[in-house]
């Protein structure tokens, strides 16, 4: 799944907008980015185009929430 998130501004009020694409429709989630990108070029009030994806078949949640015994993180410097 892919979520399109842009923000409109108007007489300095600022509206946050979202859209959801399915799996099977980045390109259109593409085309509309770039429709957004385009008006901001123009001079449009808008702004912070972007695109996030989840996969909705993951099994687990993202990120690490247990490591192994033999797991030992260190900060190294250079």
């Amino acid at each position: 799944m892919f979520m399109v998130y842009w923000t409109e501004v108007q007489c300095e009020v600022k509206t946050p907008h979202q859209r959801e694409f399915g799996t099977d429709e980045m390109v259109l989630a593409m085309k509309l980015m770039e429709e957004l990108r385009t008006r901001q070029r123009a001079g449009e009030g808008v702004c912070y185009v972007a695109m996030q994806s989840e996969n909705p078949n993951s099994v687990g949640h993202p990120g690490v929430d247990t490591v192994g015994s033999d797991y030992s993180w260190k900060k190294r410097r250079r």
